[in-house]
């Protein structure tokens, strides 16, 4: 992970804790394209661990999880995500793994940021 897909990673944990009370724990991103992979562990609180126990708790968390996600992004603009990258944020596509508590997010902007910010 280079510097700025570091940045980006500090960024979407803290864009996180600010909307939804608590961020991910680990954050590691890859820069795609025009795309921002990013790998997360530790989402879940204590409460949804528990409701994760209970009958039908996984699917309706990770259904919640998911889209409570891509409306946060969609309400909430990721600015400083676009003044790091200097692109625009198009669209999320998320997903969460209740069981293993990891998640992946895969932000799309609309230029192709891997290749102003890979170094070789």
């Amino acid at each position: 992970m280079n510097k700025y897909e570091a940045e980006f990673s500090n960024l979407v944990k803290a864009f996180r804790k600010r909307h939804m009370g608590k961020g991910p724990r680990e954050v590691s991103t890859t820069f795609c394209k025009h795309w921002a992979i990013c790998e997360m562990s530790g989402n879940l609180s204590p409460v949804e661990k528990f409701i994760a126990t209970k009958d039908d708790g996984k699917q309706l968390l990770r259904d919640a999880r998911t889209q409570m996600v891509k409306d946060m992004y969609r309400k909430h603009r990721p600015v400083e995500m676009e003044e790091l990258l200097g692109a625009v944020f198009v669209d999320l596509f998320v997903d969460i793994d209740i069981d293993q508590d990891f998640g992946i997010s895969v932000f799309v902007f609309d230029r192709n940021i891997e290749a102003k910010f890979t170094i070789e």
